[in-house]
């Protein structure tokens, strides 16, 4: 596996928001993550990391596997490795939160994307 790993404190546009790496370490990454409103990431799973997701601006919809449910500020949720899931925001306004990314590996390549409206491949 090719490493694709983040530069701390650069700001990576996306066609959904951005994301920026807050720090980076062997075994984890810390990243705020910016959903613009009427955004949708990828649907996606990871096969070496796990995630933890701290919402702290706005509202997001989230599916992680089967389920769907609304989150506000200062709710948490983590997904497992190799869990399917997805952040949206249905909202007319911008989205944050907080991710902090475990595993063995943590390049951007290790993304599995199952569905994206902008086009995008693995």
């Amino acid at each position: 596996m090719e490493k694709q790993l983040n530069k701390v404190g650069k700001i990576y546009e996306r066609p959904w928001g951005s994301y920026k790496t807050l720090g980076i370490e062997k075994n984890f990454q810390v990243k705020v993550i910016y959903v613009s409103p009427q955004g949708k990431l990828s649907l996606q799973k990871h096969l070496h990391r796990s995630e933890h997701w701290i919402i702290v601006k706005g509202q997001v919809k989230i599916t992680k596997g089967e389920t769907e449910s609304i989150k506000n500020v200062n709710d948490h949720i983590f997904i497992a490795k190799e869990e399917v899931h997805r952040i949206e925001n249905p909202t007319d306004v911008e989205a944050i939160l907080i991710e902090v990314q475990l595993g063995d590996y943590l390049g951007e390549d290790d993304i599995i994307r199952l569905d994206d409206i902008y086009g995008r491949n693995s």
